[in-house]
């Protein structure tokens, strides 16, 4: 892996942005592309590195966002006949380079983990943090009257109901997967409101059955919608028959890892680029990135190469058919 990309790929994570590694595993010559050649992709279709001729890099960089969409990884083959890479657990494209051969590719998502944000300075509160730290989860602590002696685990402990303060990272933005109220009785409703707007897919309340009804009632009476009610649940926990708060502080993060390792709460991922076809040799190029393009009678055409806009650019009327030619996927 260069040094560069691995650079690259440090600095992301700690920012908590999601990326992946795509490398070269095998390939089949003629191709420019060798054995260990690598690339990274952020999850905005961003290319950085080297995987052989520039006609690959539209399809690895579409690729490596829907590994970081579905954060798994995949395995893909570019053949210039595809038809004869059906291998299981690969998938083929065409390869339209001029060197002609096949690749394999491998393409690895990099996630950062999901962050936990609890609300409350309860025992429960208390424990919750300090599992989802052992678990490698980032967790922030947020009550009026914590400290670090309250939280000594937690990544940060902020004393404020106030969106704003909450929302605000410095150094990290990993997600706000996940969000547990633990105030038992103490602004319960105005914690759940404030787990809301952090966009959580998870809000879990730690209360029982009746006092939980409550607080959704004064929240319906405030304005909070159904359609964001259902993504509160309460209450919280899987029922491992759990009473002491270490039992249920892990009876909620049991729920949070079905939850996260499930298909159940996921979070708000990046939208696949947008995309167009190269007129020239039908290759799908992201539209964001692309390093290609010209325009042509007010339409804009975007390619996989220098080499498809030079074709194109000599002949348009050749390549330019009704609904072909930059029509996005």
């Amino acid at each position: 892996m260069r040094p560069d990309l691995l650079a690259l790929g440090a600095d992301l994570a700690r920012r908590g942005d999601a990326f992946a590694f795509a490398t070269v595993v095998r390939r089949e010559p003629p191709s420019s592309a060798r054995v260990g050649d690598s690339a990274l992709v952020t999850a905005g279709g961003a290319f950085h590195g080297w995987l052989g001729g520039s006609c690959t890099q539209p399809i690895v960089a579409r690729e490596a966002v829907r590994a970081i969409v579905d954060g798994a990884p995949r395995l893909i083959t570019l053949s210039s006949d595809p038809g004869t890479e059906r291998r299981p657990g690969v998938t083929a494209f065409p390869m339209t380079c001029h060197s002609g051969g096949s690749v394999d590719i491998y393409i690895e998502p990099v996630l950062p983990a999901p962050r936990l944000v609890v609300f409350g300075l309860s025992p429960v509160a208390q424990t919750m943090v300090r599992l989802a730290k052992a678990m490698g989860y980032p967790a922030d602590a947020v009550d009026p009257d914590a400290d670090r002696a309250a939280f000594p685990d937690a990544d940060r402990v902020i004393r404020s109901l106030d969106a704003a303060q909450v929302l605000q990272r410095p150094g990290a933005r990993a997600a706000t997967r996940f969000a547990v109220v633990a105030t038992m009785g103490e602004r319960d409703a105005d914690a759940v409101r404030l787990a809301l707007e952090l966009g959580s897919a998870y809000v879990g309340v730690v209360a029982s059955r009746r006092r939980f009804a409550q607080i959704r009632e004064a929240l319906v009476a405030q304005g909070v919608s159904e359609a964001e009610l259902v993504r509160v649940r309460g209450p919280a926990g899987l029922d491992i028959g759990a009473r002491a708060p270490e039992e249920i502080a892990l009876s909620v993060l049991a729920e949070i890892v079905r939850l996260h390792r499930g298909t159940g709460a996921r979070p708000q991922e990046p939208a696949e680029p947008a995309t167009a076809v190269d007129p020239v040799c039908g290759m799908s190029v992201a539209i964001a990135t692309a390093a290609h393009t010209a325009e042509v009678g007010g339409q804009t055409y975007y390619f996989c190469c220098g080499g498809c806009r030079t074709r194109f650019l000599a002949a348009p009327d050749r390549f330019v058919t009704a609904g072909q030619a930059g029509d996005h996927e």
